[in-house]
């Protein structure tokens, strides 16, 4: 779960990162209320889950109440991107004297952390990168003892900063870390990290990804969920524990497995090409059990959606043999009633196939169609889907 920068502020504060006062609004006149709240210059800062907000215009210098209404004015209802903007940030202003960069973020390949520092904040990191990597720190950070000082001192010295400037640096880098590991974050990066005027060091603009899989450990991140822009058809998917993902296609996928499931998307994406071009509406895992419950709840999503002209179940039975598979998907029909209303496609194989089968002739449902393989599923599904376009 990605954050908004206010919200990542509020960690920060949280754990002790120093950060400067931010009052989130939704309309012109909370904006207003908030500038003369924290008092002198603010920043009206769009809060999108996205980056280049301040080319896109959403991050402007208000030096007064005035002006921040009227920035915020502007701001909220803004595209980004592809994101509308529904609140800002006021945020207090900072006499900012340098600009660095810091994150650190969960590195997959080496079954580690990596930490990424620089002296150069502020710029697109991917740009620094790219065209100066020698000026980008990537230093290893042991998950078992996370940003230690030592490590801190390891990431301040590789990134070249001043021994007066790396004193300052060093116990905001062991708070970071703090806020990566207690919060079980997969990325924290501050981008600028500043020292101002006064040799102040400020974590100035903040982004944060939660780990899904830890939410039990965390009551109070469900409520940084945001639900205003969440997709509603994934939202009532999570809430079914289905393994779902929308995607832009006609043709609604049903597996149990996810390696079973992604082979899906490709041999439908293959057979749509020869009927006008459909493609897979989405990713939707079952997992091992296919109960009429489970099914049922699969369907109900995949049917809602109304870019969906057909759906093709493909199961192979396993720990849950195909005969039960199949009284799955009848009593499903059943659960859902009149609901259900656009073909289905079944392919079932492994154990108990010839059961399975036998149980949706039996049933005869005028919505459902039985394959006997992958491809041959996979192309009658996508010639229902083109032929309701």
């Amino acid at each position: 779960m990605d954050l908004f920068e206010y919200q990542a502020r509020d960690l920060f504060e949280k754990h002790g990162v120093p950060v400067l006062a931010g009052i989130v609004a939704t309309t012109p006149e909370e904006a207003k209320a908030a500038a003369e709240k924290i008092g002198g210059v603010t920043v009206v800062k769009a809060q999108v889950k996205v980056g280049g907000r301040g080319k896109a215009g959403g991050v402007k210098v208000a030096k007064t109440a005035d002006e921040a209404y009227q920035y915020a004015q502007d701001i909220l209802g803004m595209d980004i991107k592809g994101h509308t903007v529904h609140r800002v940030m006021i945020a207090e202003g900072a006499d900012i004297a340098e600009e660095y960069y810091f994150s650190v973020l969960l590195d997959r390949a080496n079954r580690s952390y990596l930490a990424m520092c620089s002296v150069e904040g502020g710029m697109e990191i991917e740009q620094l990168a790219v065209e100066r990597p020698e000026a980008l720190a990537r230093v290893d950070v042991n998950p078992a003892e996370g940003i230690t000082e030592a490590k801190a001192r390891e990431i301040v010295e590789q990134a070249k900063f001043d021994s007066e400037t790396a004193e300052k640096i060093v116990p905001v880098l062991v708070k970071l870390g703090e806020v990566y590991t207690k919060e079980d974050a997969t990325l924290v990066e501050v981008n600028p990290l500043v020292k101002t005027g006064n040799g102040e060091v400020l974590a100035l603009d903040g982004k944060v990804s939660l780990d899904d899989n830890a939410e039990f450990r965390h009551e109070d991140h469900a409520g940084l969920a945001d639900k205003s822009s969440a997709d509603p058809l994934e939202e009532k998917a999570k809430e079914n524990d289905l393994n779902y993902v929308k995607l832009d296609g006609e043709v609604g996928i049903i597996g149990n497995g996810a390696g079973l499931v992604m082979s899906t998307l490709d041999v439908v994406a293959y057979a749509g090409e020869k009927h006008g071009n459909v493609k897979p509406a989405n990713f939707l895992d079952i997992g091992g059990g296919a109960s009429a419950e489970v099914m049922a709840a699969g369907l109900d999503v995949i049917l809602n959606d109304p870019q969906v002209k057909s759906v093709f179940v493909n199961v192979f039975g396993g720990i849950t043999a195909c005969d039960a598979v199949a009284n799955g998907i009848v009593k499903a029909l059943e659960i859902l009633g009149d609901s259900a209303t656009k073909p289905i496609v079944v392919r079932l194989d492994g154990n108990n196939v010839d059961e399975g089968r036998q149980i949706l002739a039996d049933a005869n449902h005028p919505l459902v169609t039985s394959a006997e393989t992958m491809d041959s599923g996979a192309d009658k599904a996508a010639e229902l889907a083109n032929s309701a376009k």
